[in-house]
């Protein structure tokens, strides 16, 4: 089951992207488990990635994971803060962006990483799929 739950927000996300997020879990032969999407802003996710990670900066997603076997579960921590300032950047749609993000929490639950230059490009090619995929049958 996808939930969502927000930390230090106002603002709300659009949950009918829990189908095409399970489509995906399922699309890679995994099982939707318990998965929960916390929506924060800058600074909590800041914490979080400076508490648990030990790193100092700022990211647009932390992904937790709890698979177990092909039962995908997880924490995936999303700042939309972050999402909010990369579309610009990227002079990218928000909500596209957004959904770029949710898929790539996904994708790490499943196994995809992007450490080295390879697994990022598997990754953007993975996120362009299912983007793709949620635009056929979201017209």
């Amino acid at each position: 089951m996808i939930q969502f739950f927000y930390e230090n927000l106002q603002e709300s996300v659009n949950t009918d992207y829990q189908k095409w997020l399970e489509d995906i879990i399922l699309s890679e032969g995994k099982k939707p488990g318990e998965i929960n999407y916390i929506f924060c802003d800058d600074e909590y996710l800041l914490k979080i990635n400076q508490d648990y990670l030990q790193h100092d900066y700022y990211t647009d997603i932390i992904t937790f994971d709890y698979v177990k076997g092909k039962t995908i579960s997880g924490e995936i921590f999303v700042s939309l803060q972050r999402i909010s300032d990369n579309a610009s950047t990227l002079s990218r749609d928000y909500e596209e962006e957004l959904k770029r993000v949710l898929a790539h929490g996904i994708l790490h639950l499943a196994g995809y990483k992007d450490k080295t230059e390879e697994e990022e490009k598997e990754m953007r090619r993975m996120e362009d799929l299912y983007l793709s995929k949620y635009k056929e049958t979201n017209p």
